[in-house]
């Protein structure tokens, strides 16, 4: 019944721009801290940036100063705007949705930096 898709994934090269999407349904993103995470081939999952309820943002010390994460709750959507993009941002990036003991994640977007 709940269902978070990411969209906007796809090849970009050093140094370009690419926006993320997460669209939520069965789930109200009001009521929850999101964030998004990335997992490169052959690495463990990472945390790139958190949004709380009530709007704090943390990054990830990697993607400081390079990434946005912001939430519009009215459209139920979470964005990650992504900058100075470089090959180690290559991963799948997943929107991730939790509050009151339950996570739900989605389907992962894929995002490649290359030449």
């Amino acid at each position: 019944q709940v269902q978070l898709v990411e969209s906007g994934g796809g090849l970009v090269q050093p140094g370009g721009s690419l926006r993320l999407s997460c669209a939520a349904s069965g789930i109200r993103f009001s009521l929850y801290a999101l964030a998004w995470y990335r997992q490169a081939p052959g690495k463990q999952r990472e945390l790139v940036a958190t949004i709380t309820r009530g709007g704090l943002i943390n990054y990830g010390d990697s993607v400081k100063g390079r990434i946005t994460i912001s939430r519009d709750n009215a459209k139920n959507m979470l964005y990650l705007q992504m900058d100075s993009l470089k090959p180690e941002d290559t991963a799948v990036y997943y929107c991730n949705a939790g509050g009151a003991g339950l996570t739900y994640w989605g389907q992962g977007t894929q995002v490649t930096v290359s030449s």
